[in-house]
């Protein structure tokens, strides 16, 4: 399947092609990190999800909380 990974930065869009989710997945989360917006990741059926969407779908919602609470010290998670 492909995956076409969508991201803007000011006026500019871009479109990476990829033949895997994964790889689309890190680039996804790599173009955040680097502050670009409006990052999606397209599947070949058309639907479009966010990188942090696509990535509680592949390996549940949990973890996420966890990896943002160790990114910011000092920060606890509600119970």
């Amino acid at each position: 399947m492909n995956f076409t990974v969508s991201a803007r930065i000011a006026a500019r869009r871009f479109a990476y092609q990829h033949a895997s989710i994964l790889t689309a997945l890190d680039q996804g989360m790599s173009l955040i990190a680097a502050g670009m917006a409006d990052v999606t990741i397209t599947d070949g059926s058309g639907r479009t999800r966010s990188p942090a969407s696509l990535y509680q779908s592949l390996f549940g919602g949990g973890r996420v909380d966890a990896l943002q609470a160790e990114a910011i010290p000092g920060v606890m998670q509600a119970a």
